[in-house]
């Protein structure tokens, strides 16, 4: 088989009112009906709203309130149009497909009704021969009727109908803004008399533990269905598959021929021997082996020919040490090592998802690879991602849960049960089942978010809707766990109650000082699936969709515009009280950011203090599909990193060392004694850990030292930092951890304790004494394989007073940006040296103008850096 991707085609579409396509010219006149708009220039895969804003019938719905200008889209009929030619050859049959169409369409060829679709998730595929042989070329029309009214977060799940992507409806992450388009790519297929149909390949490995050298054996087992593509041929010839592997260096490691049976299916197994192992993030490596199948008749002809990437790992999954019996197996275990889980809830990287790009997706996967991660949870209100997102969770060891499309809606949390829409979800499942599969990275299935039978109750298997995608399961993928929904229960939220929270969610605030510490940190879950802690966009990105008149600090209350980029995320209160008023935006944004990062830290460290007793954390969110003024992301719509991004990859460091505590404000005079903890994924590694305590001029108040050496799958506790609060101390109090290992030295972000009498944090306001001297170390290094950019930078502090959250900023506007370490603190005399990568912005849609926007095409990237509080004073550039 041959496949043409159409979706570089000169490709046109046009708006009009319900019907009218349909009718043409008007029944009382005669006349031909008109368009709501001319034949514009169409993106495909793509989306209307990003062509109208082109062709500058809508202002950008990211701005302001624009989008409640843009909601008549969703409830046009959009006509698309191309031209396509014949091929030089065209084999026994053609068939044109549609791997994404969003929603419900009517597709023609040369104005012949080939057929009628619904459903985003499940590709339209027509067989065009008969009309391709008869002419040399082919327009084909797509008419999208408008948007399903659907339900938003606020309703009724048991009342879902389609399988359309529910947060375009409104979520409390984005706005109403419902896409329409062709999402996914269009091809042309060219098939010889038989084709290669669905194909399953996974995966096993012999002979892990055994003491004798040489007797691993990766297993990769191949299914196969043949489907005959030629209706005039009423005899079938003989068939055979010839799979063979290559490993990922391309040697030949196994081969194996079988027969086709009558039926039109086949199974091989192939032994790899000694075969490289394919581990998640941070526990090894992701090599991945090259399987080709390839359909030949006994004459020796090769009729098609399909090729995989996949890896050779073992996967299996165990309950939690001490779980109750009637718990579900949290605990993913890889080639018999278990895998803490370190995770994140990723929602559709836009709201108008068909102009994500690849660089994109990228993107986001490196910053899941960086930022220390090993899952990512796709979840059930937003996509099945597009194919090259799992191709890159492969390549980087990022596990796949993946959430069939449904979720939760407040007024009732009820798995629909409506005839249309299980049957369109079973179409949904079987198409996602056939395909994401056969990705190594593809670790857990599950029926949808938040279904509830009742209140805080979560649906099991013995719903019939969730019944039936157990099944799908069972019969598509068996070797992977399906999880009815998540959370998984008992209870759906986070409880006092240590009898019944096993998987839970919550909460998603910052919930105060003590109250936050009190309740995670003596919290007894077995896997924490979702919770977050809301903060405030960089300011670098606010001032991209807030015009000038909305941006002076706000509460959600008393601005329609900051309401309707994150009505539920409004921190302004919280952070008063934690740091007394502000006025200054930037202000307001640190330290938003700042109580995000406390929060975050705070929950996953005391998850992780209890390892395998919890299973993991999946923080919601990584990422935001449209510009919110505040939100619980850890990367905003823009590609920017928030603080949060950095405590949370610290967090989950294959080694990091934390201090358990209980609340931020400390009394003058007062004991404080402090668990101290290692967390490593391996045992028997040496630490060496010293724990100082200073004050904000940099003066050590106390210090100690602890050693130890790591144990298998739990954290140890190292000892007790021990120490009284000086009586006179005003101000913050400064907890740092470092540690030395043979695995390399490290240390923590600060702990940041008060004796202010009044906010928390108000003495952090007040500190000036900090000055940034910055000395770039090396000039930015280009390489020609990734485009990426690297600079080392030496950052000192010569002031008086501590440098707090010190980051880097890239202000061409023209770069994505990470960084090995930010947010740091240095103390007066301290300087550490910091490497900054940078990659050009390859965005797509409204994010195509912000990937040019103040750069010029090869401009290097621009580094400043800053500290807290001191946003608007932009310290000296590198010299």
């Amino acid at each position: 088989m041959q496949e043409i991707n159409l979706s570089s085609l000169d490709w046109r579409v046009k708006g009009f009112w319900p019907w009218v396509p349909i009718k043409g010219t008007s029944m009382e006149l005669g006349q031909e009906l008109l368009g709501v708009t001319d034949w514009l220039p169409a993106t495909v895969p793509g989306g209307v709203h990003y062509d109208l804003y082109q062709a500058g019938i809508i202002a950008n719905p990211y701005q302001n309130l624009n989008s409640l200008n843009c909601e008549w889209v969703e409830n046009r009929w959009w006509l698309y149009r191309t031209v396509v030619e014949r091929p030089e050859r065209t084999g026994c049959r053609i068939e044109l497909a549609f791997k994404g169409l969003d929603y419900e369409a009517a597709v023609y060829a040369n104005q012949t009704l080939l057929g009628e679709h619904k459903g985003m998730f499940h590709e339209a595929a027509y067989d065009v021969t008969a009309l391709m042989n008869e002419h040399e070329r082919l327009e084909i029309s797509v008419l999208l009727k408008h948007a399903p009214d659907e339900m938003a977060q606020i309703g009724k799940t048991s009342e879902t109908f389609t399988q359309k992507s529910r947060f375009n409806y409104k979520w409390d992450f984005s706005t109403r803004l419902v896409n329409i388009g062709i999402w996914d790519d269009v091809v042309l297929r060219l098939h010889n008399a038989y084709s290669i149909g669905e194909v399953y390949l996974s995966s096993d490995v012999r002979g892990l533990g055994s003491s004798e050298a040489n007797s691993v054996t990766g297993i990769i087992r191949m299914k196969a269905d043949v489907r005959k593509q030629d209706p005039c041929n009423e005899d079938r010839i003989p068939l055979m598959l010839l799979v063979d592997c290559r490993d990922p260096e391309g040697r030949d490691v196994a081969s194996h021929t079988v027969v086709v049976r009558e039926g039109g299916t086949a199974e091989a197994e192939l032994k790899v021997p000694n075969p490289q192992l394919w581990y998640p993030n941070g526990y090894g490596f992701q090599p991945l082996y090259q399987v080709n199948v390839r359909l030949q008749s006994s004459e020796g002809v090769i009729l098609d020919e399909r090729t995989f990437a996949t890896g050779i790992r073992k996967l299996e999954y165990r309950r939690n040490d001490d779980s109750p019996e009637d718990a579900l197996p949290y605990t993913v275990i890889i080639n018999n090592k278990r895998i803490y889980i370190r995770g994140v809830n990723m929602t559709p990287l836009d709201h108008l998802y068909g102009n994500v790009t690849n660089e994109q997706y990228s993107w986001m996967v490196r910053l899941m690879r960086q930022g220390n991660m090993n899952m990512v949870r796709i979840w059930g209100g937003g996509l099945i991602e597009k194919t090259k997102f799992y191709e890159l969770c492969d390549a980087n060891g990022i596990m796949i849960w993946q959430e069939f499309i449904q979720s939760s809606s407040g007024v009732d949390n009820i798995p629909s049960k409506r005839p249309e829409f299980l049957e369109l979800l079973e179409q949904t499942a079987r198409a996602a089942l056939a395909d994401r599969r056969n990705h190594v990275s593809l670790t857990v299935w599950s029926g949808g978010n938040e279904l509830m039978s009742e209140p805080n109750k979560p649906s099991n298997d013995g719903d019939a809707n969730l019944a039936m995608l157990k099944a799908l399961v069972a019969e598509y993928d068996p070797g992977r766990l399906f999880l009815p929904t998540s959370a998984s229960g008992p209870v759906e939220y986070i409880t006092d109650d240590k009898e019944i929270g096993h998987d839970v969610h919550g909460h998603w605030k910052y919930m105060n000082n003590p109250e936050h510490y009190r309740l995670y940190g003596e919290n007894d879950n077995l896997f924490h699936s979702e919770f977050g802690v809301d903060g405030l966009s960089r300011v670098k990105s606010l001032h991209k969709f807030l015009s000038e008149p909305h941006r002076d600090p706000v509460s959600m209350q008393a601005s329609m515009v900051w309401r309707h980029h994150g009505e539920w995320w409004d921190t302004l209160a919280r952070d008063d009280s934690l740091f007394g008023p502000m006025e200054d935006l930037a202000v307001f944004s640190e330290c938003s950011q700042w109580v995000q990062a406390e929060g975050l830290r705070f929950i996953l460290e005391a998850n992780r203090r209890r390892k395998f007793h919890n299973s993991g954390s999946i923080v919601w969110q990584l990422n935001e599909p449209w510009p919110n003024v505040s939100c619980t992301n850890l990367v905003d719509y823009f590609g920017e990193t928030k603080m949060a991004y950095y405590w949370t990859k610290q967090a989950f460091a294959p080694l990091h060392v934390s201090m358990d505590y209980r609340k931020l404000n400390v009394e003058p005079g007062e004991r404080v004694q402090r668990d101290v903890y290692v967390h490593a994924h391996d045992a028997g590694i040496n630490v060496q850990v010293t724990a100082e305590v200073l004050d904000f001029l940099g003066n050590l108040l106390h210090s100690a030292k602890f050693e130890a050496l790591t144990v298998e799958d739990k954290a140890l506790c190292v000892g007790q930092l021990n120490f009284c609060i000086p009586s006179a101390l005003v101000g913050l109090l400064i907890v740092r951890l470092r540690y030395r290992s043979n695995l390399g030295e490290g240390e923590t972000h600060p702990y940041f304790f008060s004796a202010d009498s009044g906010p928390v944090y108000r003495s952090a306001l007040n500190i000036a004494g900090a000055k940034l001297q910055v000395r770039k170390e090396q000039i930015g290094q280009r390489s020609t394989l990734t485009g990426m950019i690297e600079s080392l930078f030496t950052v000192t502090n010569s002031g008086t007073e501590a440098a707090l959250h010190v980051h880097a900023e890239e202000l061409t506007n023209g770069y994505w940006m990470e960084s090995d370490d930010q947010y740091f603190t240095l103390l007066p005399g301290e300087m550490r040296k910091v490497a900054v990568r940078c990659f050009k912005k390859n965005g797509g849609g409204f994010l195509t103008a912000d990937s040019i926007e103040g750069s010029a095409p090869e401009a290097d990237p621009e580094i400043v850096f800053r500290c807290f509080p001191k946003y608007n004073v932009m310290e000296r550039k590198p010299t």
